[in-house]
């Protein structure tokens, strides 16, 4: 009995440390990603300046996907170090109150910004360009989008393909990805 309580307690304990702490608003908040105004000229000049690109994460409370990304992928350690390393992110309540400031000016609630930026579920990351280019939103200027919870391989060749501007070439991203699978092949990658 007493090896099954130490294993039974071993295991909650290795459960809890893989995943996030969920904030008062009900998302899950890795140590990692970014806490910012939400201004996105400044978040984009933040980023580059820190080597990095500007990832927008829009999540909500109770979300089962949203749990999944960050107990199954987000906690894996090569996922997480390569976003971390390479991106900032910065997470969105798709139902929030916290004001934003869109590329174009515009000051308006998260979910204001989320249906102008046509977010419909949730988690869906949007890729930020490098810089500010003109004065369109940011759901009209994201580079890629990756719309939902998918496994560690599928999100991290997305995190890389878009590190190394993938969308500017000629290897779509479903390429990219089969092409990331065949070179490694690794069951935990999906």
């Amino acid at each position: 009995m007493r090896i099954f309580l130490s294993f039974a307690l071993f295991f909650a304990l290795s459960l809890s440390a893989n995943s996030a702490e969920l904030g008062d608003d009900g998302l899950h908040k890795p140590a990692w990603f970014a806490t910012t105004f939400k201004d996105i000229t400044e978040d984009l000049e933040t980023a580059a300046d820190e080597g990095k690109r500007l990832a927008i994460i829009f999540e909500q409370r109770g979300c089962i996907y949203c749990r999944r990304l960050h107990e199954k992928v987000l906690s894996d350690a090569k996922v997480a170090g390569y976003i971390e390393e390479n991106f900032m992110v910065v997470q969105y309540n798709l139902y929030g109150d916290e004001e934003v400031t869109d590329l174009d000016g515009e000051v308006l609630s998260e979910k204001q910004a989320a249906r102008k930026w046509r977010i419909l579920f949730t988690p869906t990351v949007l890729f930020m360009p490098e810089s500010k280019a003109n004065e369109k939103d940011a759901g009209s200027v994201a580079v890629a989008t990756l719309p939902g919870a998918f496994g560690k391989g599928t999100t991290q060749h997305m995190f890389e393909w878009v590190r190394s501007k993938g969308y500017e070439g000629e290897e779509s991203f479903q390429r990219y990805h089969a092409r990331r699978l065949q070179e490694e092949p690794n069951p935990d990658m999906d």
